[in-house]
């Protein structure tokens, strides 16, 4: 079982071959994968060995100017994975309060100054609304460091995209979900794409929770019901990021859930 939200990508797998093929033994749903626990209950297929969960947004979507993610091409400013949703990037930036875009600004994109910089959207608006992937970029260009243009509005897109697309949100609710429909020894494959969501799998991986707080007993023993695997984040090789260079900031962590203890009862010592 697989999820996408995207249509387009639903599309495209309908036309292939070797989907087509594959008959019972996958089924693809269209949605978020926050629901993966009502489908595997629907279909009776609880519980799992395993979940892989790829976190990116994808080539077609960067490489498409009408989706809207692109800071290269012209393109409405969109950035709906699913296009069925109301909220888009343009709604974000003319409609959102100063403080609502500082928030996504500091928080999503992680940028030091998104007070300031929330501050110049509203500002920026007032003339006219942002309707266009180019003339939100050449905005936010005016504020990024020299030299560092395409970092700086990575950042500024990566916040919009979030927010459109709750992504945090559908990552904790994946999370959550995972210890609840895994068996024990079942594996939890994650790859991220910014620190965002790296942290946040990180965290639950060492402590089977949202806010990475650790739980002991009383001996000091780590209560998590989810460990690690490895416990060094995997890489892509410089091989690998020559071949595909979108893949140099992916970041791929294991973990499994515990195996269930046996009980000792009297006389088994």
């Amino acid at each position: 079982m697989a999820f996408d939200r995207d249509p387009d990508a639903l599309h495209r797998a309908a036309e292939d071959p070797d989907f087509s093929q594959a008959g019972d033994r996958f089924v693809l749903i269209g949605g978020n994968f926050s629901l993966l626990k009502n489908h595997l209950r629907f279909r009776r297929l609880l519980p799992v060995d395993g979940i892989l969960a790829d976190l990116g947004v994808s080539s077609h979507q960067f490489d498409v100017a009408e989706r809207g993610f692109s800071i290269r091409l012209h393109g409405p400013l969109d950035m709906r994975m699913d296009r069925s949703g109301d909220l888009t990037a343009a709604h974000v930036l003319n409609t959102y309060t100063e403080e609502e875009l500082k928030r996504i600004f500091c928080v999503y994109g992680e940028i030091a100054f998104g007070g300031r910089l929330a501050r110049e959207v509203v500002a920026r608006r007032e003339e006219a609304p942002f309707v266009y992937t180019d003339e939100a970029a050449s905005f936010f260009e005016r504020f990024a460091q020299k030299g560092k243009e395409n970092k700086f509005l990575a950042m500024a897109f990566q916040a919009l995209r979030i927010e459109v697309n709750k992504e945090l949100e559908s990552l904790e609710a994946l999370l959550t979900q995972s210890l609840e429909v895994l068996k024990p020894g079942g594996r939890l494959v994650v790859i991220s794409y910014h620190s965002l969501e790296d942290r946040l799998v990180k965290n639950f991986m060492r402590t089977g929770r949202l806010d990475g707080k650790e739980e002991k007993d009383f001996y000091g023993n780590n209560l998590s019901p989810i460990e690690p695997v490895v416990r060094k984040v995997m890489v892509p090789s410089p091989e690998e990021i020559e071949r595909n260079p979108r893949s140099r900031s992916a970041k791929l962590r294991v973990a499994r859930i515990k195996p269930v203890e046996k009980e000792v009862g009297r006389g088994q010592e």
